[in-house]
């Protein structure tokens, strides 16, 4: 059986000029990457304003090692789409590589569904989480520099929130003092990285819809307060037009291709369990007015990337979904079950039972909190039998939503036509899409009301040091953002021990942060971590390259 990346190699790319042209695009709009990739020109979006096609989120059951393919199932449902005729665009994020030298590997998709070129794309790319970790690390040099040179501002170096990054999971990271060295070092303090794609840089990057509201969103970056507790910015340190200057090319979306020639904008990678989780608005508001139907991700489960998708994205972006597409395995729901990893390949439908309300409460979350159109795709796996999967249709029936088979890994395009008629029906249905919490609440209400009404969790503790942060960002003005919640991808808990479906826990909230810049409030809960660390045995052990370039390990 050939591996994800064999299989991207042997496929005959499309020149990226035919991909753009399928969608209208003009190559004075295109600026060339090489043969197979481009960044495309923003002005595209002033012209083709007056066309909005429809919105689809792929989204997925709560994760688990068996896997669940929620970017497959998104590539193939687009290339499904293609082959019923429909004017089909994909929006997806680029892949950090941290997970791609950690353990989770690449970030386009699978078999036979894939965007390509998979390499440059798991790889470098062209450039831009380089450039926004460039810029990220800009304004921290300035940052400490401005102390250095005297502190006209009146920093408090104890109060200092902005960290630097770096696009790599490393634990070594996580806490440092750094300006060490004597008085040419630098101001001694205590200091911590993040993981790029964590960082609100990349936040600002993807909630940014032109040049000018980029800089206008990175003058608003609170970098720590002065000595009487007023937040200084940005915009109060002159690193504005720096920044944007080193963001000016990679906030044009990236176009590529899937291995059946569909166009895919492939821009903005941030995590969903700790930060936003959604590519570009630039990137999804391309495909929507190049294309008549714009399917896009949000990572991991429905209650991270989805909740985020909908409740920050789309309000702050004014996006309104018609669709969305619950994937979930019978081999993931068999270990939200209880079983483990090894006992997956056969029958169980006793331990699928207990696994299904892990799904239901994803697809309920999706029709009944948001208000939207929802189909579930049963990403088959070989070992699924008749009796299974007729299982999860039944249960699914019962909720009131159709169960369609997903082939996209073995078969591309023709195993998602069943999904992608599904989704075209759903999408002619009137829908009546809400948000999970308003406005005007308390940062506390609206904390309150995802634990309580996705997560269906009972309520939140509040650990004082939060509690002081959040009176701090209360008596600031800035309640009135959404929130933006860092938990395990696990768990609808932030206990990822517990699967499934659990009820009757609390979510403990130990740190709140504002991302001013980006739009929302960060809360941070359990455990959870802003810069992840290697596992045993990463995934970069088996990747090399040979003496003509070719790679091989990635997956």
């Amino acid at each position: 059986m050939l591996s994800d990346i064999e299989i991207a190699q042997a496929c005959e790319m499309l020149p990226i000029t035919e991909v753009a042209d399928r969608l209208g695009i003009e190559n004075k709009d295109l600026e060339q990457y090489g043969r197979y990739k481009a960044k495309v020109d923003l002005s595209l979006l002033d012209e083709h304003a007056e066309h909005e096609g429809k919105l689809i989120l792929v989204t997925a059951i709560t994760p688990t090692p068996a896997g669940e393919g929620k970017t497959t199932t998104a590539i193939g449902l687009a290339d499904g789409l293609r082959r019923i005729g429909k004017n089909a665009v994909i929006a997806m994020r680029e892949p950090s590589l941290g997970p791609v030298f950690g353990i989770k590997g690449g970030a386009c998709g699978g078999g036979r569904a894939q965007v390509v070129p998979m390499e440059d794309i798991n790889l470098h790319f062209t450039g831009d989480i380089h450039a926004i970790g460039a810029a990220n690390n800009l304004l921290a040099a300035m940052l400490d520099n401005h102390i250095y040179q005297g502190n006209t501002l009146g920093i408090d170096p104890e109060s200092i929130t902005w960290t630097r990054c770096v696009d790599m999971n490393d634990r070594q990271l996580r806490c440092v003092r750094d300006g060490l060295g004597g008085r040419t070092g630098g101001v001694p303090r205590d200091d911590r990285f993040e993981i790029t794609v964590a960082t609100e840089t990349m936040a600002i990057f993807c909630m940014a819809s032109s040049v000018d509201d980029l800089k206008a969103r990175l003058a608003r970056i609170i970098v720590g307060y002065t000595y009487d507790g007023k937040p200084v910015t940005a915009g109060d340190l002159k690193a504005v037009g720096a920044m944007a200057a080193l963001l000016k090319d990679a906030i044009k979306p990236n176009l590529v291709q899937t291995l059946e020639g569909t166009p895919a904008f492939v821009h903005g990678g941030p995590f969903a369990n700790i930060a936003h989780g959604c590519n570009s608005v630039t990137a999804t508001r391309m495909a929507m007015r190049l294309g008549d139907y714009a399917v896009t991700e949000a990572g991991f489960g429905a209650d991270l990337g989805a909740e985020k998708f909908l409740d920050i994205k789309c309000r702050l972006a004014g996006l309104t979904p018609s669709a969305a597409v619950v994937v979930a395995t019978v081999r993931a729901l068999k270990m939200h079950g209880g079983l483990a990893k090894d006992e997956l390949s056969h029958e169980d439908l006793a331990a699928l039972e207990r696994g299904l309300p892990n799904l239901l409460r994803h697809v309920a979350n999706m029709k009944d909190v948001y208000g939207l159109p929802t189909v579930v795709a049963i990403n088959r796996f070989p070992t699924d039998t008749e009796a299974e999967l007729e299982l999860v249709r039944e249960r699914c029936r019962e909720l009131g939503v159709e169960a369609a088979l997903s082939d996209v890994w073995a078969q591309g395009g023709a195993g998602g036509t069943e999904l992608a008629e599904a989704v075209v029906k759903l999408c002619e249905q009137p829908g009546d899409f809400r948000f999970a919490y308003g406005l005007d609440g308390s940062i506390e209400d609206k904390l309150r009301a995802v634990v309580q009404r996705v997560y269906r969790g009972r309520d939140i503790e509040v650990l004082p040091e939060a509690a002081a942060q959040i009176n701090r960002l209360t008596a600031l003005g800035m309640a009135h953002m959404p929130v933006c919640i860092a938990k395990t991808q696990y768990s609808f808990s932030d206990d990822k021990t517990k699967l499934g479906a659990p009820e009757d826990f609390t979510v403990t909230v130990r740190e709140v942060k504002v991302s001013a810049g980006a739009g929302f409030i960060v809360a941070l809960t359990g455990d959870v971590l802003t810069m992840p660390g290697l596992p045993k045995s990463p995934a970069a052990e088996r990747i090399d390259v040979d003496s003509t370039g070719k790679i091989s390990g990635l997956f």
